[in-house]
């Protein structure tokens, strides 16, 4: 830094003046070197600063506590008197360099339109990162460092371009794709990125299918996507359950036996579901499950159970089946969570309510014990099937479980 002279440091130096030179310092960080702008208007002067400001500009001392100042007036009194070539430069040689914000700006954002448009591998990366949300993402998680964004989107692109898989643990995923077992782990940024651009990928595609359709996202966990990517995480949790599912054309797996399907079992071998045209029942509860299983063993309809909100083992299960030809029939419960339940389900793969309408829950409703009105009247949930159930669950107030109907479900389901 030149060290101003006595002359320069009288004119706007000192602690009192300090206030007054940061204002006037934002206004060139503001405005690019070649063009500092003609006036600038200041508020709330005090006495010392109205008093600078006039000597500045080679006019009276005003007691007005604005002010709108001519720079070029003040550039001209300054060279005039050889103090310095601009108030600027008088600004710089007290306090040091100005930063030009505007040019620090601009080549901020070349750096990030660098690194959003840098061809990459994998197309999936590349479309994602045209969308509004890739780029606020990437800044949020690298705190708008370009550089660290190059770095992650580099190894986002590595992890894609291993996807789909069938049945690899995510570990396993990281440590060939990135040499850390533990880089696609829930809290690191790459993995934000790469189901980010998964997730993109699979919206971009059911759009194209179905007219602009949204992909739904009830329930949606971090599991469940990284499983239709054919990648495990906690792949023995939470394992599906069936009775009765034909996984080839020589018949079921244990017939009349409740069998668990891990996700695990899903992926890496998928079975050849042997489904095509037939109706799948499908329901919410084990319980039901095993009371078909109770009265009706082999001669009980292949049967598939949620265990409430699909995760990511039922929901590969039922993304198989209806990808074999299967027609999925739903049923749950008769309460709120029950009608969340029942909306994803059939929006999702799609299915067909099963004994899920208006008139089958008040003849359920009808023939409950008599007990207190147990469904919250401030809640509500709207089933997308049927308009008219939510409202009669209103009427009646009750809560009917899965299992309270299973006569009429287990009829349903049974064979000849």
């Amino acid at each position: 830094m030149i060290h101003p002279d006595a002359r320069l440091e009288r004119l706007l130096g000192g602690p009192a003046l300090a206030a007054l030179r940061q204002r006037l310092r934002r206004h060139f960080e503001r405005r690019s070197a070649e063009d500092p702008g003609q006036h600038l208007s200041l508020s709330q002067l005090a006495a010392a600063e109205r008093e600078a400001l006039a000597l500045l500009a080679g006019r009276p001392v005003s007691t007005a506590r604005s002010a709108r100042i001519d720079i070029a007036r003040i550039d001209a009194a300054l060279r005039s008197a050889g103090v310095c070539d601009s108030l600027r430069q008088a600004l710089e040689r007290l306090d040091g360099p100005i930063i030009d914000r505007v040019a620090e700006r601009q080549a901020h954002q070349q750096s990030w339109s660098a690194v959003i448009q840098q061809p990459r591998r994998d197309t999936r990366l590349h479309a994602w990162l045209q969308t509004p949300a890739a780029a606020a993402l990437l800044k949020r998680l690298t705190r708008r460092n370009a550089a660290q964004a190059d770095t992650l989107l580099a190894q986002a692109d590595a992890v894609l371009r291993h996807l789909p898989t069938q049945g690899l643990a995510r570990a396993q995923l990281a440590a060939q794709a990135l040499g850390n077992a533990h880089a696609l782990d829930a809290s690191q940024p790459v993995a934000s990125l790469v189901l980010a651009a998964w997730r993109h990928s699979e919206n971009s595609a059911l759009q194209a299918e179905s007219a602009g359709a949204q992909a739904p996202t009830t329930g949606e966990r971090v599991r469940d996507i990284w499983a239709r990517a054919g990648v495990l995480v906690n792949e023995l949790a939470r394992p599906a359950l069936a009775l009765n599912l034909p996984p080839t054309a020589a018949g079921p797996l244990a017939p009349g036996e409740p069998c668990y399907l891990s996700l695990r079992q899903l992926l890496r071998a998928p079975p050849a579901w042997a489904v095509a045209g037939r109706a799948i029942h499908v329901c919410e509860n084990p319980n039901l499950l095993a009371i078909a299983a109770d009265r009706l063993g082999a001669r009980c309809a292949p049967l598939v159970c949620t265990d409430g909100m699909p995760a990511a083992a039922q929901r590969t299960l039922l993304d198989q089946l209806t990808q074999a030809g299967a027609h999925l029939h739903y049923h749950g419960d008769f309460d709120w969570p029950g009608l969340q339940i029942a909306n994803f389900v059939l929006r999702r793969w799609p299915a067909q309510p099963w004994r899920m309408r208006a008139e089958d829950y008040q003849t359920a409703a009808h023939q409950a014990p008599h007990r207190p009105r147990d469904l919250s009247a401030s809640d509500t949930t709207t089933a997308d099937w049927d308009p008219q159930l939510a409202p009669a669950m209103h009427r009646h107030g009750l809560a009917i479980a899965e299992e309270a109907v299973a006569d009429r479900l287990i009829d349903d389901l049974r064979l000849d």
